[in-house]
Parts: structure tokens; C-alpha cells; sequence
């Protein structure tokens, strides 16, 4: 897909538009009818004070960041200083305000980025539908006849990239919570190995599985922006995708594919095995085992009862009650079965590591559906927790591995936005990065 960050740019540099008018127009846009319930909160003087700053310096020739100057989104999960973070809640209203800027929200501000708003996410990130009862639920901007959910956690960080309204949006994956939304807006995710970016003034869900990171609209705009949030430029050299050992896990990851994402991912493949990539299927039967290995609980509700049970103590009926059921799971697992649990994934993702040597990647569905409709999950539990299930069955694997992944758009035009991840282990992001690199120009040339 084509850099965002890269075409703005130009036509900055070109005179042909300002940092001004594209915040003013981002600002015009996020108070319009198709952002309904995608911010809880703006920051127009502030932006627009970033933005001409930005302007001034450019006029004045002084070299800038990419991001100076332009749009930047970011979850209500984190902290700005004087606020409350209220992580799509509001159980934490009267609840002291930060201090400070989160480390990822001081850097982007160093950058020069132009903070436009928190943006709406589903209750403290615990789903990967995207719905929020409290603060309404954006509507994915894919399908103008039929209101889909966008996905989650990270909802209005993913509608506000499709929207236009942001060059990048900051989010957060535990268990999918970049990569679903990505994938079903048609948008690129990156979630990078956890220990990549700080994850501190962050609200939690899961410490074992959080992971701070962003969504754009191309690889090299994810790349641009995981620089600023890491401090640390991956070292990325770009390489043809020919040569390229992929591998396609058969275990688990193709099941239950709906039409529309099968017919993608199988036109995908042949694109990408006729640019000369090697696909080689393999069982990876250990992914079969999360299930098992992952009982009893799983590591977020276990971990998010731990932050969140006082909460849940005085406020329980202020929450989404399907979030406070799935935190509730882990209010009985005993410190012995948390501990199994460690060891046990510890053990498993030392067997897949051995398992994926000599594979640059991995290849599946980011998801195995398409978007559902919002109003059936908002109505149905049942409903709603089963397409939360198949949402995060894909994604959640990786999270679980401790490693890295993209999503990257691979739908027709036309279709309903499919995802295709591509996957590797703990602190492979750069091999991963120039994988997907290729693999998103060979799908451009298709």
C-alpha cells in the first residue's frame, strides 16, 4: 500500500498543502456523523498548535521527523498528563488524574506529532469486537450499507486511520487488539515483541501478553511510526520476495474460514508463490495445545482480575457486564495454576521457536471471518462471544508465542477487508519487517 506519510510529505514539501490544513481538516472530520463515537476526547488547540509549529519550522528550512506536524490518534488506554485514563470505561472517572505522559505519548510528542484525540476502544481492551456500551460503538467505515463492528480493543484507532483522520493511530495488542482491528478495516498492524516498546503508563490487561504498538495505513508508515514508539529504528533492508521460505501452519489457523477470507488468502498465495516466495505447509500441531496450556482461566482474565478487582469490588455493576464476566474467571485460579501456566507456555514456546527455525515467517488469516454486523453481537451473548472467539483465535497464538506480527490488507476491491498475518518469534521484528515489506509490494503488483 502506499505510504501516507511518505505522499503528505511530498506535497509538503511541494507547497501544496500544510500541517495546519490537514489537522483542520482532520478536526472537521472527527466531529462529523461517519466518527460517531470513535474519540472521547479532542485536543484541537494542542494539535494545532503542533501543527504550526511544524509549518514554521519547514518554512524556516529546519529539518523535522516525519510525523511533525501531522495527525496521531491515541487509545484511551494510556496517560496524558492531568487526566484520568479512563480505557473506554467509567468505572475510573473521580479516579486521580496522571501525572505524566506515558513514555509512548511523550515520544510522539517529541516527534512533533500532531496529538488529535483518545480515541473510544472497548472496555479496559478486554474483546476483539470493538463493541463499547458506555461510549457508543464506531462503525466500521468498510461497508456503507451494513453497520459492522470494527474490531477491538483498539476500534477508534483503527476508524480513525480508515477515516483519514489520522496517519497513524497509537493502540495496543494483548491478544489481537492491532492486527483484528487492521484486518478489518483494511488497515496494516504491526504488533511488535512486547519488550520492544515501554509499556508503562499503560492501563493493563494481561502483563504477560500486552504490547504496545500501532496501526497505519502501509508497512513502511508502521515502521516510521514503531521507530518513535521504541526509540530504536528497526534495521530493515528491503528484499525481494523471491527465495523466501513461508511457512502455513495447518493446525488450527484454517479452520472455520468463511468464504470471503478463503478466496483471499488462497488468491494471496498464489500471488505471492508466483513471485517466487516458497510456501510450505506444515502441521504445527502445538497450536492445538494453547487451549489446554492456557486453562485454567488464561493469563488475561487472571491477570486483569489482579488489576482490576477492586473495581470490580466496588463497581461491578458500572461495568460492560460480558468484560466483568470474562475478569471474574480469574477470581478462583490459585497462585500454584498461574504458575503451571507460565511453564507451561514457557515450554511451548520453546518448542514452536525450534519448530519455525529456517521459516522467515509464518503465514495465515489474520482473522477467519469478516466483519460481523454490530447489532446481532450487541444483542446476543452467545453471539457475541463466539465471533469474539474466532476473532481472536489467530492472533492470540502469536501473543502467546511471545513473538511479532503484522496484518496486512490482502481483499480484492470490492470485498469486505481480509487480513493476512505474517508471524515470526520474539525479537524477530526486523527479518519480520522486511518480509512484510515484500510481500505487501508483490501483493501491489498483483
Amino acid at each position: 500500500m502506499t505510504s501516507t506519510l511518505e505522499s503528505l510529505q511530498s506535497r509538503l514539501q511541494q507547497g501544496l498543502t500544510s500541517c495546519e490544513a490537514v489537522v483542520e481538516q482532520a478536526l472537521a472530520g472527527a466531529a462529523g456523523p461517519a466518527a460517531a463515537h470513535v474519540f472521547t476526547r479532542l485536543y484541537p488547540e494542542a494539535a494545532l498548535a503542533a501543527a504550526r509549529h511544524a509549518d514554521a519550522q519547514r518554512a524556516a528550512g529546519v529539518p523535522q521527523g516525519p510525523l511533525a506536524g501531522l495527525p496521531v490518534s491515541i487509545k484511551d488506554l494510556y496517560d496524558v498528563a492531568g487526566e484520568t485514563t479512563l480505557a473506554g470505561s467509567v468505572v475510573c472517572r473521580g479516579e486521580p488524574a496522571a501525572q505524566a505522559d506515558a513514555p509512548v505519548v511523550a515520544r510522539l510528542r517529541r516527534s512533533g506529532a500532531a496529538l488529535i484525540g483518545k480515541t473510544n476502544m472497548t472496555e479496559f481492551a478486554f474483546s476483539g469486537v470493538g463493541i463499547n456500551p458506555h461510549h457508543g460503538t464506531p462503525r466500521n467505515p468498510a461497508d456503507a450499507a451494513v453497520a459492522r463492528i470494527p474490531g477491538g480493543s483498539s476500534s477508534g484507532a483503527a476508524v480513525s486511520v480508515a477515516l483519514g483522520l489520522a496517519v497513524a493511530g497509537l493502540g495496543s495488542d494483548t491478544g489481537g487488539s492491532i492486527r483484528i482491528p487492521a484486518a478489518l478495516c483494511g488497515l496494516v498492524g504491526f504488533k511488535s515483541s512486547q519488550g520492544r516498546v515501554p509499556r508503562s503508563g499503560a492501563l493493563e490487561l494481561s502483563r504477560s501478553l500486552d504490547t504496545v504498538c500501532a496501526m497505519t495505513r502501509s508497512v513502511s508508515d508502521c515502521l516510521t511510526v514503531d521507530a518513535v514508539l521504541s526509540g530504536a529504528p528497526l534495521a530493515v533492508a528491503r528484499r525481494p520476495l523471491a527465495g523466501l521460505r513461508l511457512a502455513l501452519p495447518q493446525t488450527v489457523l484454517l479452520d472455520g474460514l468463511d468464504d470471503t477470507v478463503a478466496r483471499a488468502y488462497q488468491r494471496t498465495l498464489s500471488r505471492l508463490s508466483a513471485a517466487g516466495a516458497q510456501l510450505i505447509e506444515i502441521p504445527l500441531a502445538e497450536l492445538a495445545e494453547i487451549p489446554r496450556l492456557n486453562a485454567p482461566g488464561g493469563f488475561s482474565p487472571v491477570e486483569a482480575f489482579a488489576v482490576h478487582h477492586e473495581r470490580l469490588a466496588r463497581a461491578r455493576d458500572q461495568f460492560d457486564p460480558r468484560v466483568a464476566a470474562r475478569m471474574a474467571l480469574g477470581a478462583s485460579v490459585l497462585a500454584r495454576e498461574y504458575l503451571d501456566m507460565l511453564d507451561h507456555r514457557a515450554d511451548w514456546i520453546a518448542r514452536v521457536t525450534q519448530a519455525l527455525d529456517g521459516f522467515d515467517a509464518v503465514l495465515c488469516p489474520t482473522v477467519p471471518i469478516v466483519a460481523p454486523e454490530i447489532e446481532p453481537l450487541r444483542a446476543s451473548d452467545e453471539a457475541f462471544f463466539k465471533a469474539n472467539g474466532l476473532l481472536l483465535r489467530n492472533t492470540f497464538a502469536f501473543n502467546y508465542l511471545d513473538g511479532c506480527a503484522f496484518s496486512l490488507p490482502c481483499h480484492a476491491e470490492g470485498e469486505l477487508p481480509v487480513g493476512l498475518m505474517l508471524a515470526s518469534v520474539r525479537n524477530d521484528d526486523a527479518r519480520l519487517a522486511t518480509v512484510a515489506l515484500a510481500v505487501e509490494q508483490a501483493l501491489a503488483q498483483a
